[in-house]
């Protein structure tokens, strides 16, 4: 290679050594690819990206992760045009493996279609939280037997930019007690039915298959349950029935207290391996994978530790072929990293969150603060706007 030294005369550079990239893992090693090396536009690097789900953000290089016997047997950083090489150290199985679940991370993501509103998933979407509990971190909560000022809110949402609202009446923080469905119902119906007269596009949070067949009922468009409907029997059904959309979250508990029983030595890699074992029972139930989005599940039984892994490899998610959703608004996170902020003191650190999770190409941000987040998406995506015209 020549160049111009600094008194004018050609100067002789050697090539620097191209590095031997190749994935060198066990048969018996799974792998999985994490999209990362994020780029602010594409143009002028043919070849050497990947679109992440179809949406804003383009990437330059896989974070392959080897994983053996339960633990990490290797990362490789690996160039997005230098796959094929990388892949050629691998078994067959294994080289098909990783292909289907990159293939599913740069798939585009259908629109939901929620009642009469189309909310596109190639940007990231506002989900206002809305819960109708006495002990919310929401507004709903000072409205609790009032059911039209609670659905005022809501709208209020929705008029400052949140896509959907997210309808719930039973808090489940840790230690929370678990709500007879017939006070559920009593909480929820009446906002959402309201809520539905105005047009708005309702998921409603419930694990109760009587809630969600009644909250369908009175106009709500998806279901978001905490337990991805494990918490009751009939759940799977109600939800075939519909066409609704429904978001499976993971929690490592059981039954009443989702909190419980969580032992992690890799959060990422085995949260991950969660939400994909129950995404293919629910698409073995009968439920399209259309019609399944996916939550990492911030804050239920995790640690502070874990849910930093979880955050900073968001982008591994995408591998599922699902819309992600990512609900880190107010949690115990926040307070944590932040001198013990108390709840209503969590408003800087949620937006921080909700920034990482569009920057990782996350499609629908669950919050609290809707317009303070909604004016934060608009900055950034003002920025990717501005990155992605060509000059």
């Amino acid at each position: 290679m020549q160049g111009k030294s600094a008194r004018g005369k050609i100067a002789q550079f050697a090539p620097k050594d191209i590095p031997d990239l190749t994935i060198s893992a066990a048969p018996t090693a799974r792998l999985y690819p994490r999209p990362t090396g994020f780029i602010d536009a594409p143009f002028g690097f043919d070849g050497q990206f990947a679109r992440l789900a179809g949406g804003l953000q383009f990437f330059s290089a896989w974070e392959v992760i080897a994983v053996d016997g339960g633990r990490r047997a290797g990362q490789w950083l690996i160039p997005v045009e230098r796959i094929d090489d990388a892949l050629s150290g691998v078994s067959s199985e294994q080289a098909a493996a990783l292909r289907a679940m990159m293939a599913r991370a740069t798939g585009q993501r259908a629109p939901l279609v929620l009642g009469e509103r189309t909310i596109r998933l190639d940007q990231p979407q506002v989900m206002g939280i809305l819960n109708i509990t006495p002990d919310s971190f929401s507004g709903g909560s000072d409205h609790i037997d009032d059911p039209a000022s609670a659905a005022a809110i809501g709208v209020e949402m929705a008029a400052a930019g949140a896509s959907i609202i997210d309808v719930g009446g039973e808090s489940t923080r840790p230690g929370a007690v678990t709500v007879w469905e017939e006070d559920e119902k009593a909480r929820v119906l009446p906002v959402i039915s309201r809520l539905a007269a105005s047009g708005t596009a309702i998921s409603l949070d419930s694990r109760k298959a009587a809630v969600m067949e009644a909250g369908l009922a009175a106009g709500a468009h998806m279901i978001n349950d905490v337990s991805a409907l494990q918490f009751d029997d009939r759940a799977m059904s109600v939800v075939l029935r519909s066409t609704a959309p429904v978001v499976l979250m993971h929690a490592p508990g059981k039954q009443h207290d989702l909190h419980s029983g969580a032992r992690y030595s890799d959060p990422l890699i085995e949260v991950f391996d969660w939400l994909e074992d129950r995404i293919a029972a629910v698409v073995a139930a009968g439920i399209p994978l259309n019609r399944i989005l996916a939550d990492p599940g911030i804050g239920f039984g995790k640690g502070v530790a874990d849910n930093l892994a979880i955050l900073n490899g968001l982008s591994l998610f995408h591998c599922l072929g699902v819309p992600v959703l990512l609900g880190a608004s107010r949690k115990r996170i926040v307070g944590a990293l932040s001198n013990e902020a108390p709840v209503d003191k969590r408003l800087g650190g949620s937006v921080a969150l909700a920034l990482k999770g569009a920057e990782q190409g996350i499609q629908i941000l669950r919050v609290h603060d809707v317009a303070e987040t909604v004016q934060a998406l608009h900055v950034w995506r003002g920025m990717r706007d501005a990155a992605l015209s060509p000059r």
